[in-house]
């Protein structure tokens, strides 16, 4: 039917037979015609403004296609040209210029206090790009997009931030273009004073927030967690939603690579290359899965090995900063470790994670030495976006010939090897965070314990189908995000009950699979139409 059928008063700028065509595939067609990667993320984000509903449909469909462009490895494209591609407002900045007054720029966003979360960057150490400054901002829109799509968070219950400190990368500075502040980044006495007063007007302005810390430099990122978890609702991703997503892989990868060796799972060795805070804080979260075996912590800690550029990391290195001290090994006396070759020939390692950001850096001599050690040699290249990647899956398949275990921190197609299907797993954090969140802001937790994410990596794990184990993979298929979300909400929620954070007593009687039926229920759907909002 015509639209002059329907309403023959309607201005003839429309088209007359519009609303007999679907105008998602239009979407569809127009965001695959984009050559580039920025390209389709330029016209993902004019469309979420123009239709927002139509923008989440779209990405819920079309989970596979789009999460990459909404997030890694395209939004490190974003971030870095983000000063030359801004189009709107999309967040809120925070600027150092506006100390003494941060309750009132927060107040400037439109949410107010029924906002249930925010994503949180200072833009200081973006995936693996380095200090970009105010061009953070996408980091954390595409975070949230990624609550929104795979745990059904409201779109209108989210608040992306960018706390504008200033940025010590030069280039950023001397842009013309360049939208943020333009000073080098604040001593630490400043940059704390700064972060309280900032914890403190979050707090008072959007009293029910969850706020995720996202993308701050290392020594900052355990800073802030440590300074704030007991004080707030708040967890930082990179250290506990990255450790909680590579323990649920890990625990499926080492039953496979100890079936295959006939060893037990507490024969486990794990070496971490790279010791910032993604890689030791992913180390600290698998000492949980040593401890749930029944090993002690001291047992578990003798386990896992760290590696940083310097080597193999020891205690009696000088000037060891303080996050690398708890792996520091106390059991080598010998002659530095520098060679990462020369390290797994004396580690002799099951398990071999990269959260380096060092393209290529688990060389075919690397590679092919795990699988001489192992049958089942576990290979996680962890480190986003692809560009920096420590493997490609292809040559991990060729040169362990077709027996590694292997998960990624980027997205990665099905290879065929020797007539074989092989299907990679990615570590994506989307897997655990969207699920921690939903948990957290329906139990109502009053902080985010250490036993709410171990449980949401352990819900994680346990979500695979029977057609997933038989494939080998070591996490489920992103296409259940949802599915998997719930699930995850599930456990964070009993864990928030059980360690007594929790403040929504309605839940605490209910079955599981009535708790789970609930949890589903407020998980937000966007309404599905055929045609543009005009």
């Amino acid at each position: 039917m015509s639209l002059t059928a329907v309403n023959s008063t309607v201005t003839p700028r429309i088209p007359p037979y519009l609303f007999d065509t679907d105008h998602r595939q239009r979407c569809l067609i127009q965001l695959r015609s984009k050559a580039t990667g920025l390209e389709k993320y330029i016209y993902l984000s004019g469309l979420k403004e123009r239709d927002p509903h139509l923008f989440y449909e779209l990405t819920l469909n079309n989970l596979l296609e789009i999460v990459p462009i909404l997030y890694t490895p395209t939004v490190g494209d974003a971030c870095s040209n983000y000063s030359h591609i801004w189009r709107r407002p999309e967040g809120l900045y925070v600027s150092i210029e506006s100390k003494g007054h941060i309750r009132d720029v927060l107040r400037t966003w439109h949410v107010g206090p029924s906002a249930r979360i925010a994503v949180v960057t200072d833009g200081s150490r973006i995936l693996g790009l380095g200090d970009l400054g105010a061009n953070g901002l996408p980091i954390s829109i595409g975070k949230l997009d990624l609550y929104i799509a795979g745990a059904g968070i409201k779109p209108t219950t989210t608040v992306p931030i960018c706390l504008d400190l200033g940025t010590n990368t030069q280039k950023f500075l001397d842009d013309p273009l360049y939208l943020g502040v333009r000073c080098k980044r604040p001593g630490t006495e400043e940059m704390d004073a700064f972060m309280q007063e900032f914890m403190d007007a979050m707090k008072e302005v959007f009293p029910q927030l969850l706020v995720q810390f996202e993308d701050f430099s290392t020594d900052n990122a355990f800073r802030y967690l440590e300074m704030f978890r007991s004080k707030y609702r708040v967890f930082n991703d990179d250290i506990q939603g990255t450790g909680a997503v590579v323990l649920s892989g890990f625990i499926n990868a080492a039953k496979l690579g100890s079936q295959a060796a006939g060893t037990r799972l507490e024969d486990q060795r794990i070496l971490f290359f790279g010791a910032g805070s993604a890689g030791i804080g992913v180390a600290k979260q698998l000492i949980s899965f040593f401890t749930l075996l029944g090993l002690t912590e001291e047992e578990a800690k003798r386990r896992i090995y760290t590696v940083d550029s310097k080597g193999l990391i020891t205690a009696d290195r000088k000037g060891l900063q303080e996050h690398k001290i708890y792996f520091a090994r106390t059991d080598y006396s010998g002659p530095p470790l520098t060679k990462l070759t020369d390290i797994i020939n004396y580690v002799k390692p099951t398990a071999l994670l990269g959260l380096s950001t060092i393209r290529n850096a688990f060389s075919e001599d690397v590679v092919r030495l795990m699988a001489s050690l192992n049958k089942r040699p576990i290979i996680f290249p962890l480190s986003n976006p692809v560009s920096l990647c420590e493997v490609d899956y292809a040559d991990a398949v060729e040169w362990t010939n077709g027996s590694v275990v292997f998960a990624s921190g980027s997205p990665y197609k099905p290879i065929e090897f020797e007539g074989k299907k092989y299907e990679p797993g990615q570590g994506n954090n989307m897997y655990i965070f969207p699920g921690l969140g939903l948990g957290t802001i329906v139990s109502k937790a009053r902080h985010v314990t250490d036993s709410m994410v171990e449980q949401a990596s352990i819900a994680l794990s346990a979500s695979l189908t029977k057609e997933e184990k038989d494939a080998d993979l070591v996490y489920p298929r992103l296409i259940r995000i949802r599915d998997i979300s719930a699930q995850i909400a599930l456990a964070v929620v009993r864990a928030a009950q059980k360690d007594g954070v929790d403040e929504n007593a309605l839940f605490r009687n209910l079955s599981d699979d009535a708790l789970l039926e609930v949890i589903q229920s407020k998980q937000w759907q966007p309404p599905s139409h055929r045609s543009p909002r005009l």
